[in-house]
């Protein structure tokens, strides 16, 4: 399934036009603070993943339905699915690379 993200619209359309009155609106409507850097990347970038709370936050504070913020598409039969990007966890603290300790 692909999402298209429409943040920047639904925002424009209720005429919020910076990250800082995003914020702001998310503090105020939403319960959610977030950094800058953090409101910025919503609205320039297409997100990989999104916690529910914020989507929550994103509607309550400009007033709208999850479908106005996204929309889900099928992905069309036979096209490759999107590669999901996998992250790496740093050994802990007594741990090895391999995760044994101690090492083999």
């Amino acid at each position: 399934m692909h999402i298209r993200w429409k943040l920047r619209m639904a925002a424009a359309q209720r005429e919020v036009w910076t990250g800082i009155q995003l914020r702001r609106l998310l503090a105020e409507r939403g319960g959610l603070e977030l950094s800058s850097a953090s409101v910025s990347a919503l609205l320039t970038k297409e997100p990989s993943q999104i916690k529910l709370g914020t989507l929550l936050a994103l509607c309550t504070a400009l007033d709208c339905t999850r479908t106005t913020c996204s929309t889900s598409t099928p992905r069309p039969i036979g096209s490759p699915p999107s590669p999901r990007r996998r992250q790496r966890r740093s050994p802990r603290r007594g741990e090895s690379a391999a995760g044994r300790w101690p090492p083999v």
